[in-house]
């Protein structure tokens, strides 16, 4: 049997940076951030970058918003208090209801590679329905397309 590929865009658009500082309370027993709160500054930077396009979704009540199926983190350099970080928010190409959503963190004032880097997959919804809907056009315009239009990982 034959199998068939998939042309998969690896672009994505730079959509939001967001800054915040290590808490104390962040760090583990081993002395350095624990490995779960990653996601944590994850959800701080998109909830921030959803915010400043007007799409907080469910967070005040909307009847629609977003939904993370999966979230991936590869963890390349400790952090550890007392420093601030600087988190980048990337976008994937849309499908009909999701994208894929990336990450960097970076401690401030370290131009090296990130400490963290890692993605999500972002699902619109309709909360009342539990079934998911389009991407507002607001977010739309914000992440890359395709050339057909359809992102070939949509699950829609």
């Amino acid at each position: 049997m034959k199998r068939e590929t998939v042309n998969v865009s690896n672009e994505r658009n730079h959509l939001h940076s967001f800054d915040m500082p290590v808490r104390w309370g962040d760090m583990d027993a081993l002395g350095h951030v624990n490995n779960a709160t990653y996601f944590r500054y994850f959800e701080q930077a998109r909830i921030a970058w959803l915010e400043s396009v007007g799409e907080s979704g469910g967070l005040l009540g909307a009847d629609t918003g977003p939904l993370i199926v999966n979230a991936f983190c590869t963890y390349h350099r400790a952090i550890v208090y007392p420093v601030d970080l600087s988190i980048d928010v990337f976008g994937g190409p849309a499908g009909r209801s999701s994208f894929e959503s990336y990450y960097e963190i970076r401690v401030k004032g370290d131009e090296g590679s990130p400490s963290a880097t890692g993605s999500c997959k972002v699902v619109w919804v309709d909360y009342r329905a539990a079934r998911s809907t389009p991407i507002p056009d607001g977010v739309r315009r914000l992440l890359p397309q395709v050339p057909n239009g359809r992102n070939p990982t949509d699950s829609d």
